[in-house]
């Protein structure tokens, strides 16, 4: 292991861990805020549907010992629900409820009911008046469906509006972090801040959902825009990024999502502040999709700051249940078995999957030229520059969910 990591291993040895015979809330104490680096401010987002038993038994918990840690004046908690079946709205409102003893200032919104979202994924628009943004045609069916990426992007920009309220109230954040419904402790938040020694414009965990698998490929880019060889260890196709995570350094990558993300609050309060996206309705009309996610760090100018850039750090590992944080987290990762398999499955899958990546890219190069061409005339020269977050799908809300068209 790295030095710098060594030294922030001694360092955090005082937080606190999950435990035998101990919850995660109950684990040893966190440490002070001077080891904070530079105490800064944070505000905390997230978006929720149906998560209420992750809330139940690690994520609130977890949030609560986080602002505890930093400090109720350093910090925002906002969250917003739309559409859940379970009680996720009740498990808010418990943390809502221990947020304000705490004296933590928070914003949670509670969305539709899942009948009423199904209500509206139902009022489809009239295709015989003009087309409304965020549906697009479905020849079979013969009507519109909703796009996914636009309708959570929406929802994370909703997640996103008290920043700006408190700032029109004069306060501000130097760090925007956004959570997933992940189980992870201040350690791994502290670790994150100091990736890459606090200069980047994000910072990423990565993420599991059964180890030793990482979980969200749509959104992770390496330095070369390329999606990952493998879900085992060391994952990138790059050298330079497969290098960095053998020696369980940081990866400078494209884009990075993976659980929680640590951002640069700057550009979102530029003048237009950066936001959350999808790609043109006239572009998906040719099948191909972006992750919000993803195109969020090709639309951040500090992104391509070379002292700044995007960072996923491989010494942060959140899951999204208790046993495979416990798994990823403790011991040696990823673990004999996982280092000879991954290594393995890595080299074979690097070959395969250049040759798929090099015909998925004809397919989307000829699709972004055709749409490029028939830029109508009124209209300025169509341009994305997400193009690494593209890939050959079409996703629609259906249901209780989503599904491919």
């Amino acid at each position: 292991m790295p030095t710098l990591y060594k030294q922030q291993q001694t360092r955090y040895l005082l937080l606190y861990r999950c435990s035998k015979g101990r919850t995660l809330a109950s684990a040893s104490p966190a440490p002070s805020r001077r080891d904070v680096a530079a105490n800064s401010s944070v505000f905390i987002v997230s978006v929720h549907r149906n998560t209420e038993e992750i809330l139940r038994s690690a994520w609130n918990d977890a949030v609560l010992n986080l602002v505890s840690y930093l400090g109720a004046a350093n910090v925002h908690f906002a969250a917003v629900e739309s559409g859940s079946q379970d009680k996720t709205k009740e498990a808010l409102m418990d943390l809502k409820g221990k947020l304000d003893g705490a004296g933590v200032s928070n914003t949670i919104s509670l969305g539709m009911t899942v009948w009423e979202q199904l209500d509206e994924l139902e009022n489809r628009p009239d295709p015989r008046r003009a087309r409304e943004p965020g549906w697009i045609w479905d020849e079979e069916e013969g009507h519109y469906d909703l796009r996914r990426i636009p309708y959570l992007a929406k929802v994370r920009n909703r997640a996103m509006e008290p920043l700006k309220t408190l700032e029109r109230q004069g306060r501000t954040f130097d760090k925007v972090l956004w959570l997933n419904d992940i189980v992870f402790d201040v350690e791994d938040y502290v670790t994150l801040l100091n990736t890459h020694d606090g200069r980047y414009a994000a910072a990423c965990s990565m993420d599991f959902k059964l180890y030793p698998y990482y979980y969200d490929t749509f959104a992770l880019r390496d330095d070369r825009g390329m999606k990952t060889a493998s879900y085992h260890w060391p994952w990138f196709v790059s050298p330079t990024a497969r290098q960095s995570a053998r020696k369980g350094e940081p990866v400078r990558v494209e884009s990075c999502w993976n659980g929680m993300v640590l951002f640069d609050s700057t550009p979102f309060y530029a003048n237009p502040p950066l936001l959350f996206r999808g790609i043109d309705d006239s572009l998906a009309d040719l099948h191909l999709e972006g992750s919000e996610c993803c195109l969020v760090h090709a639309d951040n100018v500090l992104s391509r700051d070379p002292d700044k850039g995007v960072w996923l750090n491989p010494n942060v590992r959140v899951g999204y249940n208790v046993p495979v944080y416990k798994a990823v987290k403790g011991g040696k990762f990823p673990g004999p078995w996982a280092t000879v398999l991954g290594g393995w499955a890595n080299r074979w899958l690097r070959f395969k999957g250049r040759i798929q990546h090099n015909l998925e890219q004809v397919t989307i190069r000829q699709r972004l030229s055709k749409w490029r061409s028939e830029t109508p005339t009124e209209e300025l020269s169509r341009t994305e520059v997400g193009v690494a977050c593209l890939i050959n799908e079409m996703q629609i809300m259906w249901q209780n969910g989503w599904k491919h068209l």
